[in-house]
């Protein structure tokens, strides 16, 4: 869903940034949320490489950079606070008419971050969940014959 919301309206925004798997990517040792930054940087200000590693406080650098500019950020995955603090720190650090969608399973991360304004996301039912998983693995919208079983199991457990 984030995916579809982004590549409908990021052409509407000075600058534009995706973050995938926020979770995932913020858990490598000493550099997760800084290269998270870096990309978040780079990506807003048109492909220009950012490094930010030798900067004291890299959150900073991302409001000092972004305060006046409309952008979009959709941060996917959320699930500490702090990965909130250092990627989409206040109202501030972007101009006026900038979104900030956040992903997360966790609604106390956003109560704690002051997000004014959130969406429960309806699940799948099962026969759409095998569908979606399928057009994502497979390309299309049912897997061959001997990955049934296996997709029919993998969407069950999720």
């Amino acid at each position: 869903v984030a995916k579809a919301v982004y590549g409908s309206i990021a052409h509407r925004f000075e600058g534009s940034c995706f973050l995938e798997n926020v979770r995932e990517r913020s858990l490598v040792p000493h550099e997760g949320l800084v290269q998270l930054q870096e990309t978040l940087l780079s990506k807003i200000l048109g492909g220009v490489g950012v490094k930010l590693s030798n900067v004291d406080d890299p959150a900073y650098e991302i409001e000092k950079r972004l305060w006046n500019k409309r952008v979009l950020i959709i941060l996917d995955d959320v699930d500490h606070l702090k990965q909130l603090e250092n990627l989409a720190g206040g109202y501030n650090w972007f101009g006026a008419g900038s979104r900030v969608i956040i992903t997360t399973r966790d609604k106390h991360l956003l109560i704690a971050h002051g997000v004014s304004l959130t969406y429960k996301v309806k699940e799948l039912e099962f026969c759409e969940a095998f569908e979606l998983f399928s057009w994502n693995s497979f390309k299309k919208d049912r897997p061959k014959d001997d990955y049934v079983k296996l997709v029919e199991r993998a969407v069950y457990y999720t």
